[in-house]
């Protein structure tokens, strides 16, 4: 990490930041039989258990005087009966017969403090679900008779290239409702694998109220949200997910939580400081929502064991790690633009932030060596993805976020044959060197309402009425050859790992808008039209079947394990790009008009097979070059540094793919 001599004048401030982690680490060991992972153990302490032929409760709340069940059987009022009994350190217990709980009952908590009372659900609550009628949350027992049997019990991902589908249970089916894990197993599952992507990242997983917020405003961090169905169906998507080789991530939203206080922790004890800052701090006020104080051992507990549950109940294979930026500068990065240095390493750090982040890294390559874990930051903190021993953070992967950023402000800001292709090279290909990073053209951040996909900036309103295949106005063929062009040259300059968000491979024409007031709660925007891709009459279809066999011959290449990507032209009056990868050339003509014949560029010597073409017939392109043709190197002994060289016919806004044969 120390490789980069701009850091060299903040080396006492890093080597600070790195010892807090340390002692951190090593005071939780010491006062954990040397273990972290014993340590993360909240969801086994507190919440509903049943042991030994009782049914024990435990809860944390330091501000309470007093903590009553509410149930059926008390009528839904404070009953001492199912008082529970405070003991050390704001913790209160109760033990209730065998008979006293059953199976998918529901239950909440009444939290009495000094100068008031309120409804609570379980800060460890497994099961949460909302009523239809009544809209209220209730916490429900899970205690099946029989346990879920994994047909994977020990899941190894096998080696392929990372390439992550971004998908969200509710809205992927094409039908306007919420649809379920079932649904997700049975339809869209099988979607994937033939898409051909190794890993899948899913949204929303962890209870929220509020069904817009994408998942983000957690209320319940260890319950499975119920819309889409039961913890056991949960599981058996991620089952059957491993049973196709593909690996799944969750969104895991440790950054802050929601303001909610019956269904969230927000006040849960009468204060608003359990677990949270007080005061200032603890509200992010453009996401209204409060933020965790990473300084106190209970919180810090609660969360890692978070991750744990995770990995141990459903088998999830790693994390993406949502809002770092946000977690790590006390001003959560509103208005820093991150140009230098400083802005990492002055004043308004949250150093607890980093430890937590370096701890729960550790803790998860601990339970399972082979997780991955992804950093979400928009600042580009430095070391975030450098290995511990390194001096970094620990997390596998970061996402190179300012990607996706660029093309929009390429789309919004320039004609295409004015775009700065020295800067669009300089914004794919840069990255910290020790740093493994993920590149996409556009997630789900571009797809919502208030922006727009890039199939919607490059088409307009066309998207709704020029997408046939007899179509061959401009805007639809512009459109449709820079959807490929700007997929290809992402992927295939990646360094690591690529995402796309579901849909966005055929060019959804939709943005996402949860059901809410301002759309009368329609759903029409909240889902994913597959039959569009699966349309052979329409350029969607032509899409898709590109960004598949993009996909096949990434994975077929395995292009991610060389890192170095060596640029052999670039024109910007020509709008050419060529670069070479794992022995493969890479060739993009950003041309709007020209097409150029015997375009000669610089390669080793050999003859290579184009293996892609973005113009082919199949893809929606206009069939200008040969399927499958065969290019020689020439050599010119009296050019001096151009010695071998390609000579191409390279189309107007089309790109190649040359394999060595």
């Amino acid at each position: 990490m120390f490789n980069d001599p701009g850091l060299f004048p903040f080396t006492g401030v890093i080597r600070s930041r790195i010892d807090a982690a340390k002692n951190l680490h090593q005071r939780i060991c010491l006062e954990n039989k040397g273990s972290v992972r014993l340590f993360a153990d909240y969801h086994h302490i507190f919440g509903l258990h049943f042991k030994k032929g009782a049914w024990i409760f435990r809860e944390w709340a330091p501000n309470a005087k007093k903590i009553f069940i509410l149930c059926d059987k008390t009528a839904w009022q404070k009953q001492a009966c199912f008082e529970l009994q405070k003991k050390e350190d704001g913790i209160f217990e109760g033990r209730f017969a065998e008979n006293t709980f059953a199976h998918s009952d529901l239950f909440r908590l009444r939290v009495v403090w000094p100068g008031g009372e309120g409804d609570r659900i379980p800060s460890a609550a497994v099961r949460v679900v909302q009523d239809p009628d009544t809209l209220i949350f209730n916490a429900q027992v899970w205690h099946p008779q029989q346990a879920y049997k994994w047909k994977i019990p020990n899941f190894i991902a096998p080696k392929a290239p990372l390439l992550i589908y971004e998908t969200h249970v509710g809205m992927a089916l094409e039908e306007r409702r919420i649809g379920t894990y079932t649904e997700f197993t049975r339809h869209i599952l099988p979607k994937i694998h033939h898409a051909g992507y190794s890993t899948i990242q899913l949204m929303a997983i962890q209870e929220h109220p509020y069904y817009g917020s994408f998942g983000y405003h957690v209320s319940s961090f260890f319950a499975p949200s119920s819309r889409f169905g039961t913890p056991d169906e949960l599981r058996h998507l991620i089952d059957t997910a491993h049973e196709m080789g593909i690996r799944v991530l969750m969104d895991i939203v440790h950054s802050h939580s929601v303001r909610n206080e019956v269904e969230g922790l927000s006040k849960f004890d009468g204060t608003l400081y359990q677990f949270f800052h007080d005061g200032h701090r603890g509200v992010h006020k453009l996401w209204d929502s409060r933020c965790f104080d990473y300084s106190k051992s209970r919180v810090i507990q609660f969360l890692l064991s978070n991750l744990k549950y995770w990995i141990e109940e459903f088998h999830i294979d790693g994390f993406r790690f949502d809002g770092i930026t946000s977690m790590l500068f006390k001003d959560h990065g509103i208005g820093r633009v991150f140009t230098r240095y400083d802005d990492y390493y002055g004043p308004g750090f949250d150093v607890a932030a980093l430890s937590y982040l370096s701890l729960a890294n550790s803790l998860v390559h601990d339970i399972t060596p082979r997780a991955i874990t992804i950093a979400e930051d928009v600042s580009g903190y430095p070391g975030l993805a450098v290995p511990a021993k390194k001096g970094g953070i620990g997390f596998d992967y970061r996402f190179s976020m300012g990607i996706a950023d660029f093309w929009i402000k390429l789309l919004k800001d320039f004609r295409d044959e004015q775009w700065p292709l020295g800067t669009l090279w300089y914004e794919l290909t840069t990255h910290r060197n020790q740093e493994k990073t993920i590149s996409y053209a556009e997630c789900h951040d571009q797809a919502l309402v208030g922006d727009k996909t890039l199939m919607m900036h490059l088409m307009g309103a066309h998207i709704y009425t020029a997408m046939r295949k007899e179509n061959t106005n401009i805007q639809t063929v512009r459109g449709v050859a820079l959807h490929k062009m700007i997929r290809l040259i992402t992927i295939c300059t990646a360094n690591a790992g690529y995402l796309n968000f579901m849909g966005n491979e055929f060019g959804h024409p939709e943005w996402v808008d949860f059901p809410s007031q301002q759309n009368q709660f329609s759903y029409y925007y909240a889902r994913r039209q597959w039959s569009l891709k699966y349309d052979t009459d329409l350029y969607f279809a032509c899409l898709f079947e590109f960004d598949r066999q993009m996909i096949k011959i990434l994975k077929t290449q395995n292009l991610f394990l060389t890192k170095e990507i060596r640029l052999l032209r670039i024109h910007e009056d020509d709008r050419i790009i060529a670069f070479e990868r794992k022995g493969m050339l890479f060739a993009f003509n950003f041309h709007p008009t020209r097409s150029y014949t015997d375009y000669l560029i610089d390669a080793p010597p050999g003859k290579y097979y184009m293996i892609l073409d973005t113009d082919e017939e199949r893809f929606g392109g206009l069939k200008r070059l040969k399927k499958g043709q065969l290019h020689f190197t020439t050599h010119d002994p009296e050019q001096p540094g151009h010695q071998n060289q390609l000579s191409l016919y390279l189309p107007s806004r089309t790109a190649l793919a040359l394999a060595p044969a």
